[in-house]
């Protein structure tokens, strides 16, 4: 069940952030882009809590419900079908656009080719790394696990893990090949390197940078908030038919009691971060960041230590040599680095939770 709640948690405010994404790319359609940051940013808070974060919150939820009522097959399986190839190409066509660009090139230099060696050791560095992987992969969640229940038996895991792996960094790398030239060109680099989660600076910034363009700026945004929101609905998908799964097998529910069930009692819990962008940041940086983090070491433990054998049996597709490494990386590695990064990252938060502390 530690799963079961650390998915429901993360979603509750994972929504409210989708609601962000939706209500910026509405407004865009709807109204254009801001033509200045202090309108950019009087936009944004209008949004970011209250009544509309509330609806944001409440949509988007729903919306990943209608999915996962559908089942995995049904509805997952379609909507990644469809959509997640489009979404490639989308991505691909705003980073040949972003290229062009007049500080194109400082972007890159500025935030994806800059080696700064002292970061290496910074512990807000190396909590927010192991923040991103753990839940980029949903790994630390469960969701992983669940989605494997539905894979065939003769399905090579090391092989998938790594095609899920390569993927996700590619579209990371991708992202960030979009967005980084559009910062530099627009001299919004100080807004950016100072934000931080749950802070909306993205929201606020791309949008007045792509409104200098004109209808092409409008476009682009379009494009990219529609295809950002439609990736957020694959990741919260995941993240619900955690609890869903849970229910149909624990309890014996049915898929819709199930997936209703869960999605009120998500919508209730994500009040607190829709109403107020604080609990949002807090909440993101335990239950998206500590909580995946402790969930992913206990997983290692679970399957590398206690049953190694079941662990191992659904490895039957796997030469033995591999076998054998995987299995040392499951017993050391992995306990081994997860932990090191989860003490780092508590030691990094302490501060935030006990401000008086010297």
């Amino acid at each position: 069940w530690l799963f079961v709640v650390a998915s429901t948690l993360v979603l509750s405010y994972y929504t409210v952030l989708m609601g962000w994404t939706g209500l910026t790319l509405c407004n865009a359609l709807l109204n254009g882009l801001p033509a200045t940051p202090q309108l950019s940013s009087q936009v944004f808070a209008s949004m970011a809590s209250g009544s509309k974060a509330v609806w944001g919150h409440v949509t988007s939820l729903l919306l990943t419900g209608l999915v996962v009522a559908a089942g995995v097959r049904r509805g997952l399986e379609r909507l990644s079908l469809w959509f997640m190839p489009l979404l490639f190409v989308l991505l691909i066509g705003l980073v040949v656009w972003a290229s062009g660009l007049d500080g194109a090139a400082q972007g890159y230099r500025t935030f994806l080719l800059h080696w700064d060696g002292s970061r290496l050791l910074d512990p807000t560095t190396i909590r927010n790394a192991f923040s991103q992987a753990f839940f980029s992969i949903g790994a630390g969640l469960g969701a992983l696990m669940t989605y494997a229940s539905y894979l065939d038996r003769r399905s090579r895991l090391p092989s998938e893990a790594v095609a899920v792996v390569s993927l996700d960094t590619a579209v990371a790398l991708l992202a960030g090949l979009v967005v980084f030239p559009i910062v530099s060109s627009f001299g919004l680099t100080d807004q950016v390197s100072a934000s931080a989660v749950g802070s909306g600076t993205l929201f606020i910034a791309l949008p007045t940078g792509l409104a200098s363009l004109g209808t092409t700026g409008t476009v682009a945004a379009v494009v990219f908030f529609s295809l950002a929101y439609v990736a957020a609905i694959t990741s919260a998908v995941s993240m619900l038919e955690v609890a869903v799964a849970s229910l149909i097998d624990r309890l014996g529910w049915s898929r819709p009691r199930a997936v209703w069930s869960a999605v009120a009692v998500v919508a209730l819990l994500g009040l607190p971060s829709a109403l107020d962008s604080d609990i949002l940041t807090a909440m993101d940086k335990v239950f998206g960041g500590v909580a995946l983090m402790l969930g992913g070491l206990l997983i290692a433990l679970l399957l590398g230590w206690l049953q190694p054998d079941r662990y191992l049996g659904d490895l039957d597709q796997t030469p033995p040599l591999l076998k054998r490494m995987l299995l040392l990386g499951l017993r050391w590695t992995s306990p081994l680095a997860i932990g090191a990064g989860l003490l780092l990252s508590l030691v990094d938060l302490l501060p935030s939770w006990l401000p008086n502390a010297t």
